[in-house]
């Protein structure tokens, strides 16, 4: 999608704080985050939101999860939690038309 933001991100024509890339995902920092620990992971097929998620993408969220839970490892917050969240549509808090999961820890979350 040619106005994406994340993809964009994606494509490398804006720049981020990666922390994890691979064929299908890409991990990076919040530029606004909500916690010490805040990263975002999309992946690199677009899908404006979870409403438009199909059968064939349930192997492509579940290995999101798995990515996220690395990720835990490797910033050492999966000892003590964190969470993942997905926001679905506007008034859940979605502002970006790509799926993403954040990934929040690094200290007590409300």
């Amino acid at each position: 999608m040619e106005d994406c933001l994340f993809c964009k991100i994606i494509k490398g024509e804006i720049p981020c704080d990666k922390v994890y890339e691979d064929d299908k995902v890409l991990s990076f920092k919040d530029i606004n985050p909500e916690a010490p620990v805040h990263v975002l992971t999309v992946p690199k097929k677009h899908i404006s939101s979870t409403n438009d998620l199909k059968a064939e993408d349930e192997e492509l969220v579940g290995y999101i999860y798995t990515v996220m839970v690395k990720i835990a490892k490797q910033l050492g917050i999966s000892e003590k939690g964190y969470r993942i969240i997905s926001n679905c549509g506007e008034d859940a808090g979605q502002t970006v038309s790509h799926i993403h999961f954040h990934l929040l820890g690094g200290g007590k979350l409300d």
